[in-house]
């Protein structure tokens, strides 16, 4: 399989991603193992073995070796003892950590992850492998939502294993209660969406209104993926503010969805410059504003 490079957007330089799992990866998702893939994917309860397996106290044992083979800067941490393997994949971080863009009308990051931005949905400029577009009907289970975000604007968000794993409101707003739509747990991983993009549009997830006076209406959507069982929400109904935690993921690979309405946001320039190419972007850096009143 091909490496998976990404574009850092503080350097501009290209990284190859370092994957978590990449054997079992590879091994799932080429042709003659379709069938375990779908068995795996589609039984949730290897997930929820798995996600339990992560919560035991002998799984502590194998943080430091994680944390040192992946690189991950243990400063940022809110605390450096943890309780189980999982407890430390949904770790918080010092709030310095992660500075919040500045400015009412500038919505931000929701999460640490790898980026596509898409400033229109369409059938030409939408997230697109093998001449697949996203499928907004399918997404939302609801033909008048999408035909309302058809020409909006999109961000996808990819979050890996080694990534801090919790999310975050783009901006003020008043937040809906969170309401799933279930499906599998395919891998999320772009060794899988090759495979099959229809993954992102079928697999489990949970969708929020969230209603801001700037922005419009904007769809916050958390998508489960293999070993990703449960999506927790942590967030109050009713009225949140930027930079305000939404929820976290247990262990694995995840991604997240955000729809805004035509005309809402205008991404920042450097976000759209990048081609075909994720463009890895941290919690609170600008993701846009909302044009002019």
């Amino acid at each position: 399989m091909e490496p998976i490079l990404v574009k850092d957007r503080k350097t501009g330089s290209l990284i190859k991603e370092q994957v978590f799992g990449a054997l079992a990866l590879k091994i799932l998702y080429t042709r003659p193992q379709c069938c375990i893939r779908n068995f795996v994917s589609k039984n949730s309860f290897i997930s929820k073995v798995y996600g339990w397996w992560q919560k035991q106290p002998w799984t502590k044992a194998s943080v430091n070796k994680f944390i040192k083979n992946y690189h991950i800067d243990s400063k940022e941490f809110a605390k450096n003892k943890f309780d189980s393997f999982n407890d430390f994949f949904t770790r918080e971080l010092k709030e310095e950590c992660r500075p919040l863009s500045y400015g009412e009308r500038v919505a931000i990051m929701p999460a640490d992850g790898r980026y596509f931005f898409f400033q229109k949905i369409d059938e030409e400029t939408c997230f697109n492998v093998k001449n697949s577009p996203m499928n907004l009907e399918k997404l939302l289970q609801d033909k008048e939502l999408a035909a309302r975000f058809k020409e909006g604007s999109m961000v996808i968000s990819r979050l890996c294993p080694v990534d801090y794993h919790r999310f975050h409101f783009p901006c003020d707003g008043k937040a809906s209660p969170a309401y799933p739509i279930k499906g599998p747990l395919y891998s999320v991983n772009p060794w899988a969406l090759k495979k099959d993009p229809s993954i992102l549009w079928e697999n489990k997830r949970v969708i929020t209104f969230l209603e801001s006076e700037a922005f419009g209406t904007i769809l916050y959507i958390e998508v489960g993926a293999t070993c990703v069982g449960t999506i927790h929400q942590s967030y109050q109904t009713g009225a949140v503010v930027k930079g305000q935690e939404k929820g976290y993921f247990s262990f694995g690979g995840s991604c997240l969805i955000l729809l805004f309405e035509k005309g809402r946001i205008a991404f920042d320039a450097d976000l759209l410059s990048s081609g075909p190419l994720e463009i890895y972007c941290q919690m609170g850096e600008s993701l846009g504003q909302a044009p002019s009143k």
